[in-house]
């Protein structure tokens, strides 16, 4: 019953912060516009830079980034359970993954996850996270793309799990996150073949 308890908990919860509308918010408090009817309809950094320009992009990353490590943190040192195998934290991580893009308070809507990814990523081995952002830093900065950017870093992240030996639980839910989080950029796929994609310096 303990287990279960803290499976549900760790769920819950991580899921719940992973809900907050920080993009949501911002833009809100900031100009009264709801950013779900505005550029892609997404509630993430790239969106609320459409609205209130480069400062506000960073100021959401970084927010959103430490709404993903926030609730894998705390799975780890606050639950007794499961930690040896990477499981809870894992939990945690998908959680608030869908948390961010399927909000209870914005009617399951949201964001792409990217950042709060990142975010999981940095909670669960920091230079795997490290990496990965260095890595989506320099794909968004050449090509100017934050999907491109994005897609390629989180498919790499699986393959840097093993590298650095990390559990089979931790690789397991970059693989899957991945394949989530690129299922979120279908749009942005078909627009980056078509040669449509909004760039990040436009």
């Amino acid at each position: 019953m303990e287990k279960f308890i803290e499976i549900i908990s760790v769920i819950l919860g991580a899921y719940l912060i992973g809900s907050i509308p920080t993009g949501y918010i911002i833009v809100k408090l900031a100009t009264g516009q709801d950013i779900r009817t505005i550029g892609s309809g997404s509630t993430g950094a790239t969106n609320v830079k459409r609205v209130m320009g480069k400062k506000w992009f960073f100021i959401t990353l970084l927010l959103d980034a430490f709404k993903g490590a926030l609730p894998v943190v705390l799975a780890y040192f606050l639950c007794s359970n499961f930690t040896d195998i990477g499981l809870l934290p894992v939990l945690a991580a998908v959680a608030v993954i869908l948390g961010h893009s399927k909000s209870v308070f914005l009617k399951f809507t949201g964001g792409k996850s990217v950042a709060s990814g990142v975010g999981t990523i940095l909670a669960l081995n920091i230079w795997v996270g490290l990496i990965i952002a260095a890595i989506w830093g320099v794909i968004t900065y050449t090509s100017k793309y934050v999907s491109l950017g994005s897609i390629i870093a989180l498919a790499i992240s699986p393959i840097l799990m093993y590298l650095f030996k990390q559990p089979v639980a931790y690789i397991v839910y970059c693989a899957v996150g991945a394949l989530y989080i690129i299922w979120l950029h279908r749009s942005n796929i078909q627009r980056l073949i078509k040669g449509e994609e909004n760039k990040v310096r436009e």
